[in-house]
């Protein structure tokens, strides 16, 4: 099913626009970008081109720190166990890696637990907690979880186990018990920047820790390429303080990386430069894998290694979950494709719901994510998971699919999640009914336009635009991520040159040309797109700018997103 998209071109001011041109002195194209971004004078430029390790804030400046770093020299003094809980995600993982390697280094009495998927669920788990009362360990400290968890906080409190909580999801009303809550997001804490992931948050009690113990800062900077991996995968915002760990992050992935980190590198034939995309869609992956198809406790293992041999065993049983899930993603997003196309209900809904007990509960949610890109609308996908149905919903831009969850509550036995992305579980004999109820909660609340996916387009520029030199400034705007993505253009009035071609069936092999200026381009799964192109008839196209490589020699090529009839 081939979905067409709207396209929105962002507005800007042209005021701002001109005052930062007349400031930089470089191309108004990427003036008008930056504007866009909020940054809008000289200095806030220089910043964002030139980012610096001392451009990060204070950790003092994060409410309950002072409370948080006291609370773990107690534990120094008095010669407690510290458990460093976290989940079994990449920003899980990697929080806990850091976190451990970083008290292991200063202090013996130190050991990490991630819970499992399947019999402990996401977050502090009591399992956990009780393994903690009897292994003798009276501090937890929680990363990328533990915020909601009141009632498990409270239980470890009254076994006379303190829990320092570390994280970044948005806190409700009543906090748990904690000797210290660090989450920027909690309304009286006062620290500037408020989107750090949970290894981002764990981080900045390693840096306080460093400086209280008087420590190099760049003992804790050792980490910076595991905070990089947490800031990809989570998909936090790329701005502020992110844009510097990520920057920092990636040049010690390229110099000096984490031995887990490389032997993932090796193991998937990645022998460039490290950029996010890598971190996103070679290393993420794999490391979610764990959590998903086994234990995550793995990962945990590889990224803590004291060599790289011990690191690539760890790797390889990694590689392998990541196989493991490829195949099991595959084959249930073709089965549930089929489903659909199978009913012309299913076809014409608003929402999606599927249910098959024998699909693997670890995938479920990138299945939903997979049948979005061909139906975009929002997305539940449920298996069965013991006596019980469980189930991740997606969701399209816009969209609240919690909240629409939320309606169903009676329906269920217990959801959460946020915006765009949710969990639940039911009984099996409420499937039918959550499913009909889901669909007409979705089909009153939905905009039309929402069911259309949008492409946001920066800016308008012509081919004679495109140059070596422009290029270079855009590849500064790296690394890319939400509030800093990748610059897409729009050009209009392109003509093909007669060469353009499908290749492996669903690409489109490019060649365009405009005002005598001509440019090879490619467009992923665009083939259907080539009925657009004439050399008679003009098309307007939306892309971004790659660099192309071959036989030694580099050239600029346009990675099209998407292409359409140019108006008259």
């Amino acid at each position: 099913m081939v979905v067409s998209k709207r396209w929105r071109i962002k507005n800007v001011n042209e005021v701002k626009t001109e005052e930062l041109f007349s400031a930089l002195k470089i191309h108004p194209t990427i003036c008008r970008i930056l504007v866009q971004r909020g940054i809008d004078t000289y200095d806030l430029a220089k910043d964002f081109f030139r980012p610096q390790l001392h451009h990060l804030h204070n950790p003092w400046l994060m409410k309950d720190m002072d409370k948080a770093v006291e609370r773990v020299f107690e534990a120094f003094s008095k010669n407690e166990k510290i458990l460093v809980f976290g989940d079994y995600d990449v920003d899980g993982t990697t929080a806990v890696a850091c976190m451990y390697q970083f008290l292991k280094k200063n202090y013996n009495k130190v050991d990490f637990y991630i819970p499992h998927r399947y019999r402990e669920g996401y977050g502090i788990s009591k399992a956990g907690i009780d393994h903690a009362k009897e292994n003798g360990f009276s501090l937890i400290i929680s990363l990328d979880c533990g915020i909601k968890s009141v009632e498990l906080i409270q239980y470890a409190k009254g076994l006379g186990i303190d829990f320092i909580v570390c994280d970044h999801h948005l806190p409700d009303e009543d906090l748990p018990p904690a000797v210290a809550i660090l989450n920027p997001k909690q309304k009286d804490c006062n620290y500037p920047f408020k989107e750090l992931c949970g290894c981002g948050v764990g981080f900045k009690l390693i840096t306080a820790l460093a400086e209280k113990m008087h420590l190099p800062k760049e003992d804790a900077y050792e980490y910076l390429d595991l905070v990089a991996t947490a800031i990809a995968a989570d998909i936090v915002s790329m701005s502020g303080e992110n844009r510097v760990l990520a920057y920092f992050g990636l040049k010690k992935s390229n110099t000096n990386p984490n031995n887990g980190i490389k032997a993932l590198c090796y193991l998937s034939n990645l022998t460039n430069d490290m950029c996010i995309s890598n971190l996103v869609f070679i290393i993420a992956p794999r490391v979610n894998a764990a959590g998903r198809m086994d234990d995550g406790r793995k990962a945990v293992e590889m990224f803590v290694a004291e060599n790289y041999d011990e690191a690539l065993k760890w790797a390889e049983l990694l590689h392998s979950d990541n196989t493991n899930r490829k195949e099991a993603d595959s084959s249930m997003t073709e089965e549930a494709i089929a489903l659909i196309e199978a009913d012309s209900l299913l076809i014409n809904r608003r929402s999606t719901v599927l249910y098959q007990p024998h699909w693997h509960k670890g995938v479920v949610g990138i299945v939903a994510s997979r049948l979005i890109d061909h139906y975009y609308r929002p997305t539940i996908v449920l298996t069965q998971s013991g006596e019980y149905v469980a189930g991740s919903a997606r969701s399209v831009t816009g969209f609240n699919v919690y909240e629409a969850i939320h309606q169903c509550k009676d329906l269920l036995l217990g959801y959460g999640g946020h915006f765009y992305a949710a969990g639940m579980t039911m009984h099996p004999d409420k499937v039918e009914e959550f499913c009909a109820k889901f669909e007409e909660v979705v089909s009153k609340t939905i905009h039309p336009d929402l069911l259309i996916p949008e492409i946001v387009i920066d800016t308008e520029i012509s081919f004679k635009d495109i140059t070596p030199a422009f290029q270079k400034i855009i590849c500064q705007m790296e690394p890319y991520g939400p509030d800093n993505l990748c610059p897409l253009f729009i050009s209009r009035n392109v003509y093909d040159t007669g060469y353009s071609k499908v290749v492996k069936e669903k690409h489109l092999r490019f060649i365009l040309k405009q005002d005598g200026i001509t440019f090879t381009g490619i467009g992923f799964g665009l083939a259907d797109k080539i009925k657009f192109l004439s050399p008679h008839q003009p098309v307007d196209i939306v892309y971004k700018i790659d660099e192309n490589e071959w036989n030694g020699e580099k050239s600029l090529q346009l990675k099209v997103i998407d292409i359409k009839p140019s108006e008259s």
